[in-house]
């Protein structure tokens, strides 16, 4: 394994800061009922919007196994899983502050008589599995393989997902779609390896010719796809950014549900668009500024993008015509760019 260059990881960062630039223009503009449904999130195909946030797990893959590998010469191998396992809970601290549990009292006679058990069995199922905590979970995970070879995270990758379709088969699907889970509910993080564990997968053979990684993505698609015409007993499914023509079930490509035909097909998008930020970057030597502002801050854009959003919205109803929408957009990016910017320039970076 060749390790990466500096230049390799403004890839990396160009790549990131593209996510999260793609972040910000669905979670605000998706809203608007003006604006086109590839922005949207329809849990019954994948959409453009729905390519976001494999995207974000992809970078988690590959920055994982990078700063683990680091932190294994540095401080040796049993104080880097410890420093691992601390981040991943980080992160789902974090996330449980920003997202909350599920449930509401009023009163402590409300809160007593729920007890313990209610408490335990009715508190986690849908708003507490957002993007912070899928990533912290996820990364707990696949921990034991983030520093094994390729074909041990193949393994785990392939168990993971084929025991989520079991799941799914006998039970789980139908319960996700009862209890409306967000982003693959309690049990997504056996199919938000795939991106996780696809990124740790590139930073090994990151010396890869870009033909051969572009094949491999196109293979990872074609699957995906291939999988979701499982859909109703084996009908050919609409392709991917074309709304379906049959009913949704588990093999739907549904960022709600986390499905296996989702993930895979996102993940060779995710390579793809990489591979494109590794030819733009690291062959052509050029960045975009604000993608670099974006992509060494993600953290901080995404806990700081939901406050701009919060601030700005109640300006921009929901039946708002497009220009209005885009205006409102473009006020809302450039100020919350603002603030990222001010944090780079102070050296002050939001990570766990």
């Amino acid at each position: 394994m060749t390790a990466p260059t500096r230049q390799r990881l403004h890839s990396l960062d160009q790549f990131r800061g593209y996510t999260v630039a793609g972040m910000f223009l669905v979670n605000f503009l998706g809203a608007f009922a003006a604006v086109h449904p590839l922005l949207k999130h329809h849990n019954t195909y994948c959409s453009y919007a729905d390519t976001i946030m494999p995207q974000f797990f992809f970078a988690v893959g590959f920055a994982l196994r990078l700063a683990f590998l680091r932190h294994v010469e540095k401080v040796g191998r049993r104080q880097a899983f410890r420093q691992a396992i601390v981040r991943g809970l980080g992160l789902i601290l974090v996330g449980a502050v920003v997202y909350h549990l599920d449930g509401k009292f009023d009163s402590w006679n409300s809160l007593s008589a729920e007890g313990l058990s209610g408490f335990l069995a009715n508190s986690w199922r849908r708003t507490l599995f957002q993007a912070l905590v899928h990533i912290g979970v996820t990364s707990l995970w696949v921990l034991p393989v983030i520093a094994a070879s390729a074909r041990a995270q193949l393994l785990w990758l392939a168990g993971s997902a084929v025991l989520h379709v079991v799941l799914s088969a006998t039970w789980w699907h139908e319960w996700l779609r009862a209890n409306r889970v967000i982003d693959g509910g309690p049990l997504g993080f056996l199919t938000w390896t795939i991106p996780v564990l696809a990124g740790s997968l590139t930073f090994i053979y990151i010396d890869s010719p870009k033909r051969v990684m572009l094949r491999v993505a196109a293979l990872v698609m074609l699957a995906g796809y291939a999988l979701s015409c499982l859909s109703n007993g084996g009908v050919l499914a609409a392709p991917p950014f074309v709304a379906p023509w049959h009913p949704r079930d588990m093999w739907t490509m549904s960022q709600q549900a986390g499905s296996v035909s989702y993930l895979l097909f996102s993940t060779g998008f995710s390579l793809a668009v990489y591979v494109f930020f590794r030819w733009w970057t690291d062959e052509r030597g050029r960045q975009l500024a604000v993608f670099r502002t974006l992509g060494v801050n993600a953290l901080a854009g995404y806990v700081l993008h939901m406050l701009v959003d919060d601030a700005v919205k109640p300006f921009a109803p929901k039946d708002s015509p497009l220009p209005w929408a885009l205006f409102a957009f473009a006020v809302y990016f450039t100020i919350t760019w603002l603030f990222l910017r001010s944090l780079e320039r102070n050296n002050t970076f939001l990570r766990l």
